[in-house]
């Protein structure tokens, strides 16, 4: 890899939170620089529902804004997208970015750390992927306790983690406990690059079922998900699902405006501007 700047794209402004129009193919280019360069930086995969919590949530807000590469992870969010005129961007969804990824790792030799998901959890999936990808190096698990960490616990997990010195850090904590996590320990972590992939432990651990294919490009993966959870998931798709569909059509139609979060210059034909 070449001294040159990483690579850098244009964020979609979806309801003033900031989402990179990217592909699949220029979220591992940008990993790779970013290892390879040592660029310590947070990945926010984010599908609709953290875009709406980026957006009551100050906190998670200006983490989102802070964040180096900050993915569509939901399908409504690529064809918004797509109607303000980013045509190429496509979904970097947070399971298909860790096995595109540790493929590319198996090759690269880059070094993966998991954190997250229950017990025992961590460990199935990093036996899934070791196998699935031979030559992948993960080294090191761990699973939290439900609970808040003690300052002693919290600085023993740090020491491990910076000793096993991986490339990777992937955190499964689901939105938001996992931003923030990322958010509060990134300086005190040596691993250049920190990502947030939520559900993705349990999907490739196979612990939890993925809708098909056909569902998941449809845009119809919310409901598959509500129906395999709904005690769970009720919330996520029954309130702020309908909350992003009529401020995103206010959005479009020109009726609302909102300023993209952390200052970044919104481009006006593409939903951009103040105001709202």
């Amino acid at each position: 890899m070449s001294d040159q700047p990483c690579p850098t794209y244009p964020r979609m402004n979806i309801l003033g939170v900031g989402v990179h129009a990217i592909r699949m193919a220029d979220a591992l280019e940008i990993l790779s620089c970013w290892i390879e360069q040592r660029v310590k930086a947070q990945v926010v995969v984010c599908p609709v529902y953290t875009v709406m919590l980026g957006r009551e949530d100050a906190e998670l807000g200006r983490i989102i804004a802070s964040a180096g590469l900050v993915t569509p992870d939901g399908m409504p969010l690529v064809f918004v997208g797509h109607l303000m005129g980013y045509r190429d961007v496509e979904r970097v969804y947070g399971p298909d970015l860790m096995q595109a990824f540790c493929q590319r790792a198996a090759q690269a030799g880059y070094r993966s750390f998991l954190y997250g998901g229950a017990p025992g959890v961590a460990e199935q999936l990093a036996a899934v992927l070791t196998q699935r990808y031979p030559g992948l190096n993960i080294v090191g698990t761990y699973s939290p306790p439900f609970r808040e960490l003690t300052p002693q616990e919290t600085a023993e997990i740090r020491a491990q983690i910076n000793a096993a010195q991986p490339d990777v850090v992937w955190v499964g904590l689901g939105t938001p406990k996992q931003d923030k996590w990322i958010a509060a320990n990134q300086p005190h972590l040596d691993a250049p690059v920190l990502i947030g992939v939520g559900a993705a432990f349990d999907f490739l651990g196979s612990r939890v079922r993925q809708a098909p294919r056909w569902v998941q490009r449809s845009g119809l993966e919310w409901l598959f998900r509500l129906a395999t959870e709904p005690r769970r998931l009720w919330r996520r798709y029954l309130v702020y699902n309908p909350l992003f569909i009529a401020g995103i059509l206010m959005q479009l139609l020109g009726l609302r405006r909102y300023e993209l979060a952390g200052g970044e210059p919104a481009d006006s034909a593409r939903g951009g501007g103040s105001g709202g």
